[in-house]
């Protein structure tokens, strides 16, 4: 597929940083962002052309929870949400870019193949009146046993839901993405031989209030958000990597079924008929399916680590055209 010119957006999940097991230390998060470093890398001397985003769940629940327990504590006024999610994609996008760029050194690819990598911080635009205020879905932060998780719903006023990965989890507001208001910016870089790592946990929301940008409370689903920025930036593939091999149907049960390649309308029909779970599988579908839509040649759903053999379609679910 790759033509020397076709552009790849990789979207990571929170595994890029910290894999489940992890106690989340800096050497944690330095080993995992070389992990997903030479992935890029990879793509890099294949050829391709890449922008990449991230998950931030797990951090942006880590610094909301800090700040709370700072308000408990010690009267320290907390940070809003989307305060929080600048703060994660300064904080994540250093350690991927460090990581990226001495890849590049140590592969000798930077200057004659890519001038450098950047991290924008990244505003998208989402509508003031969607849904998911009213009904958050968005799991962000550590896993708890239901007895303390309800102990810390009662402290600060959470919502805690069941993360069908097991535990419990908080959620927030995750409304639908529009468009990245830095695009033009992403895009002008991409073109000129930076890797770009633009749009870090779905990018801070806002919304437009009689011409003025505002930042709302809610984490934007990032799979959601590499959709939009991917078919804004006219992308070959749409790729999507996190901690599971493959899509399924009838997931965590005994007749489980993985998807290996599905049309898009087929894949949502399926979605429509509730196959896939909200906060989990369901926003990787959907962004699979609204890319190829919108003009993409493959949306894929991956392991981290099973990348490449996910391009070459001996891995993940691949969703097609048709």
């Amino acid at each position: 597929m790759n033509n020397n010119r076709d552009l790849i957006v990789i979207a990571f999940g929170g595994n890029a940083f910290q894999s489940k097991g992890d106690r989340g230390t800096v050497e944690d998060y330095w080993k995992n962002a070389y992990i997903a470093a030479e992935t890029i890398v990879r793509l890099i001397e294949e050829g391709y052309r890449v922008v990449v985003t991230h998950g931030n769940g797990p951090q942006a629940g880590i610094l909301a929870e800090l700040m709370m327990l700072g308000l408990k504590y010690k009267n320290i006024p907390p940070m809003t949400l989307d305060i929080i999610g600048a703060m994660t994609q300064g904080w994540l996008g250093y350690i991927l870019q460090q990581a990226i760029l001495n890849k590049l050194r140590e592969k000798g690819l930077l200057g004659s193949r890519v001038k450098g990598v950047v991290t924008v911080v990244t505003q998208t635009l989402v509508r003031k009146d969607d849904p998911d205020f009213k009904d958050p879905t968005k799991y962000v932060g550590p896993w708890y046993e239901k007895e303390e998780a309800e102990k810390l719903a009662r402290e600060f006023g959470w919502i805690f839901k069941p993360d069908p990965r097991g535990g419990y989890r908080r959620v927030v507001p995750s409304p639908d993405p529009i468009i990245q208001v830095e695009i033009d910016a992403i895009k002008t870089l991409a073109e000129n031989g930076f890797i770009v790592i633009a749009d870090g946990g779905g990018g801070v929301p806002v919304v437009d209030e009689n011409g003025k940008l505002v930042g709302v409370e809610g984490v934007i689903d990032k799979d959601l958000g590499a959709e939009r920025m991917a078919s804004a930036l006219k992308a070959s593939i749409l790729l999507i990597l996190t901690d599971v091999d493959t899509a399924y149907i009838n997931y965590g049960k005994p007749d489980a079924k993985p998807i290996r390649e599905i049309t898009a309308s087929e894949a949502l029909k399926l979605y429509n008929e509730g196959h896939f779970k909200p906060g989990s599988m369901g926003p990787k579908i959907l962004a699979g399916i609204r890319f190829v839509q919108n003009g993409g040649k493959l949306a894929i759903i991956a392991h981290l680590k099973n990348a490449a053999e996910a391009l070459r379609g001996e891995a993940g679910t691949r969703i097609i055209p048709g």
